[in-house]
């Protein structure tokens, strides 16, 4: 589809490459497209009737994204060239993705709330209007880190606004920065649909990639060969998981879960005994929740 309107309209531009291709944002007609993209086409090539069609299987979409600080600029140009000339980064960065419910708050208001809770502007680079990464530099004599949770909290409290946050790891290091930044969206994407948290580290997102990677029919095969009979209980499911989510610590899944612990203790010997896997045991822990994971997503 998108050759075919290539053909037809040959300025069409996605809105990531905007400023890439120095375009001004005003001369273009915005429309969504496939995969959360949007697409812009110079509104001289439009004719009344071509915005009418297009209009009939493409939304429509008004672009309000607040305009490129000097580092968003600096950053933007590092990622889509890798060339970090002359923009050397002594202190550690990270990139943190965000996304925030659609229609819930609009980009401006968004990078302003989330100004307050940095000692300086953040740099912050959109993937659309409800989604993108904020670059994250550590001061060197900056002894407390960004709590995102206690952002989430705030945003929740005062404004409803629902945010997702996938806090990627430190570096330094500035080769391949476009690849890491790829990744680190497609990582965050993909963590979120096994996850319900609303934040995630890079770490403890390593086992939904791994098991992501999986085809079907492997994830159907780890599940029946251990969860066995209990792939479909939801109540020992959720017993184990969060047993395990809890550190292998009893008292503290019982009170998670409402339940008193001899209860819990009845459920997580049920499953050892029918399975022969010791869930008390870490590497079988692990293994066990590789499972879980597996099941949610075998097809």
């Amino acid at each position: 589809m998108l050759e075919q309107l290539q053909n037809i309209f040959p300025s069409i531009i996605f809105h990531q490459n905007l400023n890439k291709k120095k375009a001004n944002e005003e001369n273009y007609r915005w429309f969504r497209f496939e995969q959360d993209q949007v697409i812009g086409i110079l509104k001289e090539e439009l004719s009344g009737r071509d915005l009418t069609l297009l209009s009939a299987f493409l939304t429509p979409y008004q672009a309000s994204f607040p305009a490129l600080t000097e580092a968003e600029k600096k950053w933007r140009n590092i990622i889509e060239t890798d060339d970090a000339s002359g923009n050397v980064t002594v202190s550690p960065f990270r990139f943190v993705y965000f996304s925030i419910r659609e229609d819930q708050m609009d980009p401006q208001s968004f990078k302003e709330s989330l100004y307050e809770f940095f000692s300086s502007p953040v740099p912050i680079l959109w993937e659309n209007e409800h989604e993108g990464i904020i670059i994250e530099e550590k001061a060197e004599n900056d002894d407390e880190s960004i709590s995102y949770e206690q952002i989430i909290d705030v945003l929740m409290s005062d404004l409803y606004v629902n945010i997702h946050f996938f806090a990627g790891p430190f570096s330094q290091q500035l080769t391949n920065t476009g690849e890491h930044y790829s990744s680190i969206l497609s990582s965050a994407r993909t963590a979120f649909t096994y996850s319900e948290k609303s934040v995630l580290s890079f770490s403890e997102s390593i086992p939904f990639l791994l098991v992501d990677q999986t085809n079907e029919s492997f994830r159907k095969e780890l599940s029946n060969a251990i969860l066995q009979e209990f792939s479909d209980d939801e109540d020992i499911l959720q017993t184990v998981e969060t047993f395990i989510q809890c550190n292998l610590n009893v008292s503290v899944a019982a009170k998670t879960l409402y339940m008193h612990r001899n209860s819990l203790q009845y459920r997580l010997d049920k499953f050892i005994e029918k399975t022969g896997i010791d869930i008390r045991d870490f590497r079988e822990a692990m293994a066990v929740y590789i499972a879980l994971l597996a099941n949610m997503h075998k097809g």
